[in-house]
């Protein structure tokens, strides 16, 4: 049985992922600017990427106004209820601002340091997804109702299909194109969707085999990663680690592993 703070907390996660997703999809100004930059000038976070974490810590605050906040956005409380959301208002912004369709609100529930709720809502595909710690991944799209998410039989490595994300400094940008260039010809193939929620949700989905990328925040793996390991994947980062900004990783079993060491080997970690 669910805890009835779990559920409390997963039901006021979703009504605010959900809210903040129609405001980004209803709300976008054909002339949306950008508001200021983040790593670099290819990073851009704009107005209503703003806009949507306002929303989100408003409604918290409204509810819950003792826990605590980590917000891509700037917010930032400690709280005294032992809870703390961590929030990506939105993540894939340049394709957001590009038009494209996969961006998401993403919104995680800690509890004592430990991720308990997940909530990830893609507003331009309808599907929403959330999980809550020992409750299994579920989703809600196109289909009928909703949909329990169980990750795909784990292939051979050669026949893994693998998503990654590119980081905004040049650098280090130039660095995962010679990993990945190492990788492809040992993997089915590459895909690079720009949000790192969904494209954890897409693993849970059976839509992916694994996933991995170099320089992530808590806010952009939270949600997903709870999502994933419900839905029977395993997480990491480098060998024996918490996914971290060094290194995240994640792939149905079978093809975590050796996805792990590849990457290890290949220095995906540094510069």
């Amino acid at each position: 049985m669910t805890d009835p703070l779990h559920k409390d907390l997963l039901a006021l996660a979703q009504e605010a992922a959900r809210r903040a997703g129609a405001l980004l999809r209803d709300g976008r100004p054909a002339d949306l600017a950008v508001a200021a930059t983040k790593s670099s000038p290819i990073d851009v976070v704009t107005e209503m990427d703003i806009a949507a974490e306002k929303l989100i810590t408003g409604l918290i605050a409204e509810r819950r106004p003792d826990d605590g906040i980590l917000g891509e956005e700037g917010a930032a409380t400690e709280g005294t209820s032992g809870v703390r959301w961590v929030i990506d208002p939105l993540d894939g912004t340049v394709n957001y601002l590009y038009g494209l369709p996969t961006w998401s609100v993403s919104i995680a529930a800690e509890q004592d340091g430990e991720t308990v709720v997940g909530v990830v809502v893609a507003p331009m595909r309808g599907e929403t997804f959330h999980a809550v710690l020992g409750g299994g991944a579920w989703a809600t799209g196109a289909w009928d109702g909703e949909r329990r998410l169980a990750c795909r039989p784990a292939p051979s490595l050669d026949q893994a299909l693998v998503s990654t994300g590119f980081n905004y400094v040049h650098e280090v940008r130039a660095h995962q194109a010679e990993v990945a260039q190492r990788l492809i010809p040992l993997l089915r193939d590459i895909r690079r969707g720009g949000s790192a929620a969904v494209d954890l949700c897409d693993l849970a989905a059976g839509r992916l085999d694994g996933y991995y990328e170099r320089g992530l925040h808590a806010w952009d793996l939270a949600a997903g990663d709870l999502i994933a390991r419900e839905a029977g994947a395993l997480t990491g980062g480098r060998p024996g680690e918490r996914p971290s900004g060094d290194l995240a990783v994640a792939g149905t079993p079978g093809v975590f592993e050796p996805l792990q060491r590849l990457l290890e080997d290949f220095g995906a970690w540094h510069d």
